[in-house]
């Protein structure tokens, strides 16, 4: 039995996934992809998390391997691909904020979802830099008067971009249904009228410049500030959206000491239900995500 799923994380509160080593101004730094920069939090906290949380038992063992001192017995059945950035928040002029992605994260978010069985997926836009895809129900339009004239436009951050209306909508409609539960109305209708495409040399840049900076310090216990006890740590943004491929795939080992294949799985998708604690500054209410679990064939 061989089962993909592509599972998403909505993140709830600032997430850091760090490096454990900074370098320029910024001392605790998330983990990027070395070759595009892109955020992506390690397959192994999504899996450890999970683990923590099935507990001790039969179907952990399982699915996750068994106990450290019989690590040798067999193999767990659960791979967990790293979560890679699929929509990043960023502050707009109108709206509050942009849901934003490029070309080059869909096309690739489009490769694994097509590994996992969905056959649906929207064409992928071309776009000049100067330019952005958003949906008809977009709020992210706004008038600027320039030279006696009205110029409709996006703005995000500092960028000033021309709205497009033709592309985005399908995505929308199509990302909405499964980030979302079905039943949660409410936020699936937030993503038409905030999803932004942009060129992926815009992406690049507001993957520099829209990440959230937090600064942090340790206090005396006079409570001043500690001496050299100011640092400062990335972290992805309240509202990003992750996703990755969770692939279950039982040994023939698993396959003798389990009766039903079918719980193991119904046990995973149990497990990735509800809001859960990713990444580090667990104490300080960081990482904070929604997790959802998907198959073709309930998308």
């Amino acid at each position: 039995m061989h089962s993909p799923h592509l599972y998403f994380l909505h993140v709830l509160s600032p997430l850091h996934a760090g490096t454990g080593q900074g370098s320029g101004v910024i001392d605790l730094p998330i983990a990027r992809e070395k070759s595009t920069g892109i955020p992506y939090l390690p397959g192994s906290s999504v899996k450890g998390v999970l683990r923590d949380k099935s507990g001790d038992n039969d179907l952990t063992y399982l699915l996750f391997g068994p106990k450290t001192e019989q690590a040798s017995d067999y193999a767990g059945s659960l791979q967990i691909a790293d979560a890679r950035l699929l929509l990043l928040p960023v502050r707009a002029l109108r709206g509050t904020f942009a849901w934003v992605t490029s070309p080059y994260v869909l096309r690739r978010f489009a490769r694994d979802a097509r590994d996992v069985g969905f056959s649906d997926l929207p064409s992928i836009p071309t776009l000049a830099d100067d330019v952005c895809a958003v949906s008809s129900q977009t709020v992210l339009k706004v008038d600027l008067q320039r030279n006696g004239r009205s110029e409709t436009r996006v703005v995000l951050e500092d960028l000033d971009l021309k709205p497009q209306t033709e592309d985005a909508a399908q995505w929308a409609t199509w990302l909405s249904t499964r980030i979302f539960p079905k039943s949660d109305t409410e936020w699936s209708g937030m993503l038409a009228p905030r999803l932004c495409i942009v060129s992926d040399n815009v992406f690049t840049f507001l993957l520099s410049t829209a990440i959230e900076v937090i600064a942090r310090n340790r206090l005396n216990d006079n409570k001043t500030v500690a001496q050299g006890a100011l640092w400062y740590e990335e972290a992805l943004p309240t509202e990003s959206v992750l996703y990755g491929l969770a692939v279950f795939s039982p040994t023939a080992k698993v396959r003798e000491h389990l009766e039903n294949e079918a719980a193991l799985l119904d046990r995973l998708n149990e497990l990735a239900r509800g809001a859960m604690q990713f990444g580090g500054k667990a104490t300080v209410g960081r990482g904070l995500c929604r997790m959802r679990l998907m198959r073709a064939k309930e998308g």
